[in-house]
């Protein structure tokens, strides 16, 4: 009886150590995990490329608006209609620097004086 009692005694310890919270264990400071130095992939290359000619035919996700307004942006003023050509190019005249130009802009948003 005297070996069940100190049993139930040692194993009753042991729970109640092991359960004991401490508010200072709670407490978290920060996020639990760190936000990496550099955002991004550093496997994807968004570099521009050196060598390209152009702008780069493909299906536009752009409307006339948003074309628009990407090419004013770009510092063009005084544009006039936009059209879509069979490339899939925005393309329409503007003013840049004085300079009455050509323009043009892809589906990537790469806009290029023609």
């Amino acid at each position: 009886m005297l070996k069940t009692t100190i049993g139930v005694a040692l194993a009753a310890m042991l729970l109640a150590a092991c359960g004991q919270k401490n508010a200072d264990h709670e407490k978290v400071e920060g996020p639990a995990v760190s936000a990496p130095a550099a955002p991004g992939n550093a496997a994807v290359d968004t570099a521009p490329t050196t060598g390209e000619t152009g702008p780069t035919p493909g299906a536009s996700s752009y409307t006339a608006d948003q074309a628009r307004a990407a090419i004013e942006k770009a510092g063009y003023s005084e544009l006039g209609p936009l059209n879509q050509n069979a490339n899939g190019l925005w393309q329409g005249k503007a003013t840049k620097d004085g300079r009455k130009v050509n323009v043009s802009i892809d589906y990537k948003g790469a806009i290029t004086e023609l």
